[in-house]
């Protein structure tokens, strides 16, 4: 039998908990612990709760998510965290990652994204709704180049991640540095760099750059 995901809720509006709760009730193997509406009494019960998933707001009052976050990273923790917010910025999000974060979603798409934000983590990945992930790829992308015809056949094979990723790694980025740009760990950089060599049947990074060099993922 499958084990159940523990999940507590952290929000200081009781509607959006709620609301949290009854999309979390769509999925049979999801099992809402607890719920706090500030960061004094989250710290205080979350560990009690033995949680395997945190869902956090930034804004909160007592303890706001930040500092929340700050005093989670000093310690150890069992459970992984996604983060709510009102805001899109990326410095906000590179801060939330860095302290330990394992996924981002704006209030806007909590409900059509929880779910999918939870089973990612569960299995190792980090998370962005769709929003952030849009900024986070314009950021660098679009002074890079102009979209290629060929990119549309292309994505038919390779994931909107895996287009970033090639063209970072033709790019000459490291792993730090793609990850760093991406807001993911190097271990999924590194994940996606062997799925791409496998996809595309190349055996190295230097295959990929002339794979990216002959569709026109990059200029030379």
């Amino acid at each position: 039998m499958e084990k159940n995901i523990q999940i507590y809720i952290a929000d200081d509006h009781q509607v959006l908990i709620e609301g949290i709760k009854a999309v979390l009730k769509t999925n049979k193997n999801f099992e809402v612990v607890g719920w706090a509406l500030n960061g004094v009494d989250l710290i205080t019960k979350v560990e009690e709760c033995k949680a395997d998933i945190l869902i956090m707001d930034i804004n909160m009052p007592e303890k706001d998510g930040l500092e929340v976050l700050k005093e989670f990273a000093l310690k150890k923790r069992s459970f992984k965290i996604i983060i709510l917010s009102s805001y899109d910025d990326l410095k906000l999000v590179r801060e939330v990652m860095n302290l330990g974060a394992q996924a981002y979603l704006t209030k806007q798409c909590v409900g059509e994204n929880i779910i999918e934000a939870i089973q990612e983590i569960e299995n190792g990945e980090e998370y962005f709704c769709k929003s952030i992930r849009e900024k986070i790829f314009n950021s660098f992308i679009q002074n890079n180049q102009k979209k290629n015809p060929q990119d549309s056949k292309l994505n038919i094979h390779l994931t909107e991640r895996e287009l970033v990723i090639i063209k970072l790694i033709s790019l000459e980025l490291s792993g730090k540095e793609i990850s760093e740009k991406l807001f993911i760990s190097t271990n999924t950089v590194e994940t996606h760099r062997k799925n791409l060599l496998k996809k595309l049947h190349v055996n190295s990074s230097v295959g990929l750059v002339k794979y990216a060099i002959k569709h026109q993922l990059i200029k030379i």
